[in-house]
């Protein structure tokens, strides 16, 4: 059974499409109608767009219900991804259109087609602006409501065409009373936006598929829940898998007194899963890093690693210290910035601390920086 929670955000994306789709509809009788009898290329143009709109919104009605399938044997992490190859096919619908723009303007301009408007083409060209921004702004609602970036990609394409719109009515005026023709400049122009806009579609779900970095907000969030129990020093490692919209699974290693028991850690350890899932709808797996600092010398070398990481601009952070006395052997964990040589800013901090504490031997690991 589903999700009460993904089952009203399916039917929030739906409903916003198929407005969408019947909105687009509209608009495309609307401007056909004008361009045809104007014979104005740019407006013409414009409807064609707004066809693609509405297959755009098709193709989000039917890449949500997709997504929403449960997962099963071949997909046990279900098929929200669905959603992104949506909005990459968005995306490369949009691309189509902005050259065929581009292409059949230019066509006009070596015909030297001319258009010709009356003022009820003035008046529907404004009421089709105004329906296209109210449906933009509708769809960016809608899209920020339920994580949906084939909805968001059809929101900032709306708000754009209602732009553009905008041009083809100055156009249009333009051509009525100072008998000037440049349909087919803003037809050109009209194109350069749709594609602008279908890259930045295609280029924000290539970007979700590959695996970007969570947001501020969720991460140091989880963070910060995880540091609100009393018993957690530290929390580190946070790394989230996305699999589709409001659906990621990860894990996040916390640092514990080494004298807290098994007992202790196991309720520990579920009662952040539980919250974390709760309130983030991550499904989260927790890692330990025991802390030993009853020995003074080792809270001498703890303190004095932590200075040392301090002063060191192209260390981002330093974790998961620990000392096996039997062993001499000090482990922990250092974060170095993406753009420096990690294995030499690692060999030049175990040169320093083996000539400062020469008894130990050192076992740095590199982590990668997942998340803020």
């Amino acid at each position: 059974m589903k999700d009460k929670n993904i089952v009203q955000r399916e039917k929030k994306i739906v409903r916003t499409s198929l407005i969408g789709i019947f909105g687009n509809i509209g608009l495309v009788a609307i401007k056909m109608v004008v361009g045809l009898i104007a014979g104005a290329v740019s407006i013409v143009l414009d409807a064609v767009n707004n066809l693609t709109d509405a297959l755009s919104s098709l193709i989000t009605i039917i890449g949500t219900k997709l997504a929403g399938k449960k997962p099963d044997k071949k997909h046990p992490y279900g098929h929200g991804k669905i959603e992104y190859l949506t909005s990459m096919l968005i995306g490369v619908i949009v691309l189509v259109a902005g050259g065929t723009s581009i292409y059949e303007s230019i066509m006009s301009l070596i015909k030297h087609d001319v258009a010709t408007y009356s003022n009820l083409s003035l008046i529907l060209i404004s009421v089709a602006i105004l329906v296209k921004v109210a449906l933009g702004l509708y769809f960016r609602k809608v899209a920020k409501e339920t994580n949906s970036d084939a909805l968001k990609g059809s929101g900032i394409d709306a708000l754009f065409d209602a732009i553009l719109s905008t041009s083809t009515l100055v156009g249009a005026i333009v051509s009525r009373y100072a008998g000037v023709s440049i349909e087919g400049y803003l037809g050109i122009l009209i194109g350069l936006f749709i594609l602008k806009s279908g890259f930045e579609i295609l280029r924000d779900s290539v970007s979700q598929i590959i695996g970007q970095r969570p947001s501020n907000e969720i991460s140091i969030g989880i963070k910060q829940l995880v540091n609100s129990h009393k018993e957690v020093i530290g929390a580190y490692d946070l790394i989230l898998n996305n699999y589709g919209p409001n659906k990621s699974i990860g894990s996040i290693h916390i640092e514990v007194d080494d004298d807290v028991t098994a007992k202790e850690l196991h309720h520990l350890t579920r009662q952040i899963s539980t919250e974390v899932y709760e309130k983030f709808g991550v499904i989260l797996t927790v890692g330990i890093y025991a802390a030993n600092k009853s020995n003074p010398e080792i809270k001498e070398l703890r303190s004095y690693i932590y200075d040392l990481v301090k002063t060191n601009e192209d260390i981002t952070q330093v974790h998961g210290f620990y000392v096996d006395e039997e062993k001499s052997l000090v482990t922990f964990d250092i974060i170095v910035d993406y753009s420096k040589d990690s294995e030499t800013i690692k060999n030049e901090l175990i040169e320093n601390l083996k000539t400062k504490f020469p008894k130990y031997n050192y076992y740095i690991v590199i982590d990668n920086d997942f998340a803020d």
